[in-house]
């Protein structure tokens, strides 16, 4: 070999190792999340993110994400945020796209006051479902681990209000709503799924039935969850199972249906079921207690598992209402009411008065002990109630009417 031969080699070889020193560093150096691209969606401010694997997010290989922020019209201190997962028909570009018109996938439309997330998993395979139809088991998935931490960094990064932040989807980006948003009650303050597709994803990640939350697992207590799904909509199935979990675990849902199938459109599923945005979601805050009504005299037979032609509208929880008043190391105080006709316009009759379980989830200073007892009142009603094995109080069969009453709960002496 010539000395020309040998620079040439060494050459060669030198720029290999440095080839592959500098992509090691470019993955490794993946995160946080580089800008791309600045420009203007819908007369509001759109910052482009692109971004490779953390390693603790567990990725058998490497790959590149887009996320985009789009900013709210006027931007202020403590913004909350809308975080938006799309469907199985769209990816993060024409998920965005969708909200140039009303009535085009309107749960991916952010309120104009709103930072807004929007999360991409089309670009991956083994991402879709977001995680549920590779990582079947109970375990955050590494596409969980992706959207939570991007989410975080988004809060941190916008200086987001961080009890302001709320997840949202449609269809597939509906599963991914409950999945990941039931099991990061930390994170999300409330969640609503547009006509999920399955609950599979969800049921898993809580453990619900057969399956038990594992003894040394302690899951925070979970958003606000709204739901709307249509029994004429194969991808609902299942909504009877998830329901009753629900509902025996003392989770906060309201849950709403009708023969509207697999819509995306608020105006058409509104002639149907014009409860579906009745509740104030995004009013909801994490760092605030709120009550579980479960077991209510109001709810409306669930169409699933065997009712599914069944052309009836109906709903779970729809016109129950509070305000929190108190929530001290002392006591917690929350007036329960329904909503009044006035204050609702609908097709369906509201209820004078509604017998429900409630428990109080989320309390902010009052410590309830894993089988501790505390002294409860409301109105002229009295009595003892034990937590249970999370520390998770209920008091059975209150009667709320449409006039504010008063939950008193403290510690037993």
């Amino acid at each position: 070999m010539n000395l020309l031969s040998r620079y040439a080699t060494l050459f060669f070889s030198l720029w290999l190792t440095l080839g592959a020193s500098t992509a090691a560093r470019g993955q490794e150096a993946s995160w946080p999340p580089q800008k791309s691209k600045e420009s203007e969606h819908t007369e509001r401010k759109l910052h482009t993110f692109q971004h490779g694997v953390k390693k603790e997010w567990g990725y058998a290989t490497a790959q590149r994400d887009t996320f985009l922020v789009l900013h709210p019209k006027e931007v202020k201190a403590n913004t909350p945020l809308y975080v938006v997962l799309h469907s199985a028909g769209h990816d993060v570009h024409s998920c965005l796209a969708c909200t140039t018109k009303v009535g085009n996938h309107d749960i991916y439309h952010a309120p104009p006051e709103f930072f807004a997330l929007y999360l991409d998993c089309r670009a991956n395979k083994g991402d879709w479902w977001w995680g549920s139809e590779k990582y079947k088991g109970s375990e955050v998935c590494p596409t969980e681990k992706r959207v939570i931490d991007t989410v975080k960094w988004v809060i941190k990064e916008y200086g987001i209000d961080e009890n302001r932040v709320y997840l949202c989807g449609n269809s597939m980006g509906g599963s991914g709503t409950l999945g990941i948003g039931m099991r990061h009650g930390d994170v999300f303050a409330s969640i609503k799924a547009n006509v999920p597709a399955r609950v599979d994803h969800v049921s898993s990640r809580m453990y619900f039935a057969p399956l038990s939350v594992p003894a040394d697992l302690t899951l925070p207590d979970p958003p606000i969850v709204v739901d709307y799904s249509a029994p004429n909509d194969s991808w609902s199935k299942g909504h009877d199972s998830f329901a009753k979990a629900m509902n025996e675990r003392k989770y906060a849902m309201f849950l709403y249906w009708g023969p509207f199938g697999h819509a995306n459109n608020h105006a058409n599923i509104l002639k149907v079921n014009d409860l579906i945005n009745s509740f104030d979601w995004l009013s909801v805050k994490k760092n605030e207690s709120y009550p579980v009504f479960t077991n209510a005299s109001t709810n409306d037979p669930l169409p699933w598992p065997d009712q599914l032609a069944d052309k009836k509208s109906g709903q779970v929880n729809a016109f129950f209402r509070w305000k929190n008043v108190s929530d001290t190391a002392e006591g917690s105080e929350t007036q329960l009411f329904l909503v009044k006709p006035t204050d609702l316009k609908t097709s369906f009759s509201i209820p004078t008065e509604s017998t429900a379980d409630v428990s109080l989830r989320r309390l902010q200073k009052l410590r309830v002990a894993p089988g501790a007892s505390v002294q409860w009142t409301f109105g002229t009603a009295k009595g003892e109630a034990k937590a249970d094995a999370t520390g998770c109080v209920t008091i059975p069969k209150l009667k709320i009417t449409a006039e504010p009453t008063t939950l008193s709960v403290k510690p037993a002496k």
